[in-house]
C-alpha cells in the first residue's frame, strides 16, 4: 500500500491497521517513498498455548466406540 504524505495525514489509523494486518505501507512525497510503516516487535501479540484454557471440555467417553456407527458405513 501506497500512500502520499496528506493521505497518510489523513488516514493513519487506516494505515497503521493495514501494517498491523501485514500489509506493507510506503508513505510518499510527489510519488516518490520516503518511509516504511512497520510493526514495532513489543506491538505484536505473543501467542499462548493455553489461551482456551477452561472454555473447552472433553467428555470422559469421548474416544468410545459408537453404537450405532455402523448404520452410516454401509
Amino acid at each position: 500500500m501506497k500512500a502520499n504524505i496528506y493521505e497518510a495525514k489523513t488516514n493513519l489509523s487506516r494505515l497503521i491497521q493495514a501494517a498491523l494486518n501485514g500489509e506493507e505501507v510506503i508513505i510518499a512525497n510527489r510519488g516518490k517513498p520516503l518511509v516504511r510503516l512497520v510493526v514495532h516487535p513489543d506491538a505484536r501479540r505473543s501467542r499462548r498455548l493455553d489461551g482456551a484454557a477452561g472454555d473447552i471440555e472433553i467428555s470422559s467417553d469421548f474416544d468410545a466406540p459408537i453404537e450405532d456407527l455402523e448404520e452410516y458405513t454401509r
